[in-house]
């Protein structure tokens, strides 16, 4: 079977400085999904992306100490959410401690996320967590998606 060369995607991004908070990626990420039509279609999936956003966005913020770049690429069929930061290290699935209230970040995005994947970078590293939601939501969210979606 030949490749569909007709794949439509739409992408956004945004640097999150270390001042613009959680939160502001978490309301920027759901605003849009919701142009996706995801609050309707995929509201699971919803809640797992923008928890997914906080955790990296916060391991952006606090292990590496720098800004994170915040990019939401949908495909058709999966939603890729890229954060970049400036450290190189990538991250470790920590066992977390009863004590400790850190160290669960990266369990919570495995868990949360249908893949996941960290690259080196010249400039720090990149963590990609992909989405897909049920075959409903993506038919859905495909005819919602907006004008501006390239060919």
């Amino acid at each position: 079977m030949a490749a569909d060369s007709s794949m439509r995607a739409v992408g956004w991004a945004r640097s999150l400085p270390i001042s613009s908070g959680v939160k502001a990626a978490r309301d920027w990420t759901r605003e849009h999904l919701n142009t996706l039509g995801w609050d309707r279609t995929a509201p699971e999936t919803v809640d797992a992306v923008l928890l997914t956003v906080s955790e990296l966005v916060t391991n952006a913020h606090v292990h590496a100490r720098s800004a994170a770049q915040l990019v939401l690429a949908w495909d058709s069929e999966c939603l890729h959410v890229t954060v970049h930061d400036s450290s190189p290290a990538l991250p470790e699935q920590r066992q977390p401690s009863d004590e400790a209230p850190g160290g669960r970040g990266m369990l919570l995005v495995d868990a949360l996320a249908d893949t996941w994947q960290a690259h080196p970078c010249p400039n720090g590293k990149d963590i990609t967590a992909c989405f897909r939601p049920s075959s409903e939501g993506v038919q859905l969210a495909a005819r919602a998606a907006p004008s501006s979606v390239c060919s």
